[in-house]
C-alpha cells in the first residue's frame, strides 16, 4: 500500500543519546524519497520542540518543530485547556517547567496548596519530594496526571530510569492511580499527532522500539506497526508479549521492506 504518514520515535529508534542509530538517516530519507511525511514523537517530557530540532539537526536529520511532538507539549496543551488557573505541584525537570510557565500555568512549590500534581522525568527526585506528593494527594480533589509511562529511557551508554518509574513510587506510597497519562500510547497524544497530521490513521505507520508504547499506540489508532530492534525491547520480551508489530526490522535502515510492501 501506498503510506502518506510515519510517526516516528526518537530515543532508541533514530538516536541513542546525541548519535544517530546507525542507518537511521538514511531510512527517513527514504521515507521522505517514498512521498512520506514523518513526525518526530517522544516520550520525553522535558525538552521541548526547538530543542528536539536542534539535537537531531547535529544527528544528520532534517526537522522542524512543525514535525515534533513530545509527552512535554502534549502535557502543556492538555494542562493549558483543562487546568488555565489552576496551582499545580510538579515534579520534573527545568525543561518541563519552563513549557508550562510559558503559557501562563501557575507552578507551586507548596504541594499544600497544589491543585494538580504532575509527576514527570527528574533526576533529582529524592524522598521529601516523594513525601510532598503524598501529602498533596491525600486529598482526593487533586488531579494527579504522568507526562507518560516509560519506565526505562534507552541513554547515551544504557538505559536509566524514566518518568514511568517515578509514578509508579507515587502510585505505591498513595495507592491513586493517574488521572491521566499524556505520552503514547494515549489518547492526547494520539489527538496531538493527528492535529498535525493531515492523514487517516490507516494510510499511517509508526516505528518504535517499545512495545507498550510506540506499538500500543499504532495498534490503538488504526496504524500499522514497526518494531525496531534498537532500543529496550529484546527477542524474549517480543517473543512473550501480547502486543505483537506487523513488522520487526533491526534498525530503521531496514525500511524498505515496509515502503515495498516486503513480508
Amino acid at each position: 500500500m501506498e503510506y502518506r504518514g510515519a510517526v516516528l520515535d526518537v530515543d532508541g529508534t533514530v538516536v541513542r543519546g546525541d548519535e544517530p542509530i546507525p542507518g537511521a538517516p538514511e531510512g527517513v530519507r527514504r521515507i521522505r524519497s517514498a512521498g512520506v511525511e514523518p513526525l518526530f514523537v517522544s516520550n520525553n517530557p522535558s525538552k521541548a520542540p526547538p530543542a528536539y530540532v536542534r539535537r537531531l539537526s547535529r544527528a544528520g536529520y532534517d526537522v522542524d518543530v512543525d514535525h515534533v511532538v513530545t509527552a512535554g507539549t502534549v502535557s502543556t496543551t492538555y494542562l493549558e485547556r483543562h487546568h488555565p488557573d489552576d496551582s499545580i505541584y510538579l515534579v520534573g525537570e527545568t525543561g518541563l517547567a519552563r513549557q508550562l510557565r510559558e503559557v501562563g500555568l501557575s507552578l507551586s512549590p507548596d504541594p499544600s496548596v497544589a491543585d494538580v500534581v504532575v509527576v514527570s522525568l527528574d533526576r533529582e527526585f529524592d524522598y521529601e519530594e516523594l513525601s510532598a506528593v503524598q501529602w498533596a494527594l491525600e486529598d482526593d480533589d487533586v488531579r494527579f496526571y504522568g507526562t507518560d509511562p516509560d519506565i526505562v529511557i534507552p541513554a547515551a551508554e544504557r538505559n536509566i530510569p524514566g518518568s514511568g518509574a517515578l509514578i509508579n513510587a507515587v502510585v505505591d506510597v498513595t495507592g491513586r492511580q493517574p488521572d491521566l497519562v499524556f505520552g503514547k500510547p494515549n489518547e492526547p497524544t494520539r489527538r496531538a499527532i493527528f492535529e498535525r497530521f493531515d492523514h487517516d490513521p490507516g494510510d499511517c505507520f509508526v516505528v518504535g522500539d517499545r512495545l507498550d508504547t510506540d506499538i500500543a499506540l499504532g495498534v490503538e489508532a488504526g496504524m500499522t506497526t514497526v518494531l525496531v530492534r534498537t532500543g529496550v525491547t529484546d527477542d524474549k520480551t517480543l517473543a512473550n508479549a501480547e502486543i505483537q508489530p506487523d513488522y520487526v526490522l533491526d534498525s530503521l535502515a531496514e525500511i524498505d521492506r515496509l515502503l515495498n510492501g516486503d513480508p
